[in-house]
């Protein structure tokens, strides 16, 4: 367990022996009415250090229908999803082949050690056989920091559908419900891919478009280099957008804006590259000039447009 993840744990420790204090996951809430109501200790950045966080938290909180090839240290091919039939947090085909669900019902305060105890799990099983939860007993006192490759970053494919939940198969009328039951909430969803751009989504609610983009700044740092922007008058990825707020999820903030939806979701990419060399320009430059009081005005403005999801 790295430093940081250690201080982490610390704090949810402080937490639990005072359960009036506020809860480390940044809620706002005490800890006996948020996390301290379950048993695990809370990790409130449980990808930090893997080159993949970013597209990590964007396969656990928004993207509809996403897969990626999950980089693995050692061992055969593993597919990570988005979601799999019935929520499963693990499955294995009839042909071998190992997915692992993101988007799963859990009390654990530690989503990377679930992963790494589903793919323990999936690594023994039957081919056919499905793992519904990850519970105590499917621990192993690994991390996907422990299993992965660091530096090597995650390509999510997002699909317009789940036709890959049965490859190849034609679905009896039981599966070909579920199929159509959840293609049915699928919302249009898109990668932004632009130089410099990691962890941006573009996605059609059906009344607005956004675009999600996953941060792995220290917020502080961040939230100093926004206002500094939104001070400037370049806070917008470009004309047609509005910045509209941003959210915390799994201990990274998430930058959202309101785009044109008449606009095409690669349309935004040059837009997203050239905010990417602002806000880059920005952070740098904090070290040498702190934010005015002008910035500090935009900052506190800025902060008013945050919510805690986890």
């Amino acid at each position: 367990m790295g430093k940081k993840t250690r201080n982490r744990a610390n704090r949810s420790e402080a937490a639990a022996d005072n359960p009036r204090r506020p809860c480390p996951c940044g809620s706002g809430k005490r800890y006996k009415a948020c996390h301290g109501a379950g048993d695990d200790m809370i990790v409130v950045r449980p990808f930090e250090g893997l080159a993949a966080e970013p597209d990590l938290v964007a396969m656990r909180e928004f993207l509809p229908s996403a897969t990626a090839a999950l980089p693995v240290r050692e061992g055969g091919p593993v597919t990570l999803a988005s979601v799999l039939p019935g929520a499963s947090a693990a499955l294995v085909r009839d042909n071998g082949e190992i997915l692992l669900g993101m988007q799963v019902q859990t009390r654990s305060g530690d989503l990377s050690a679930d992963l790494a105890g589903a793919l323990a799990w999936a690594r023994s099983a039957e081919p056919g056989s499905s793992l519904p939860v990850v519970g105590p007993d499917r621990r192993t006192g690994e991390r996907l920091q422990d299993v992965l490759e660091p530096e090597t970053p995650l390509e999510p494919t997002v699909h317009t559908d789940f036709a890959w939940w049965l490859p190849g198969e034609s679905p009896d009328p039981e599966a070909a419900a579920m199929l159509e039951r959840a293609n049915s909430v699928i919302m249009p969803t898109e990668a932004v891919v632009a130089p410099g751009v990691r962890g941006a989504y573009w996605v059609d609610t059906g009344s607005k478009a956004h675009v999600r983009w996953v941060r792995t700044e220290d917020e502080t740092q961040l939230m100093a280099a926004l206002a500094r922007l939104s001070d400037q008058g370049g806070l917008e990825l470009g004309e047609g957008s509005r910045y509209a707020g941003s959210f915390r999820a799994h201990g990274l903030l998430v930058p959202v804006w309101d785009v044109d939806r008449d606009m095409h979701s690669s349309e935004w990419a040059g837009p997203a590259g050239d905010f990417a060399k602002r806000l880059d320009e920005a952070l740098a430059g904090l070290a040498e000039k702190p934010l005015t009081d002008a910035e500090h005005r935009a900052r506190d403005v800025l902060a008013g447009k945050q919510i805690t999801l986890r």
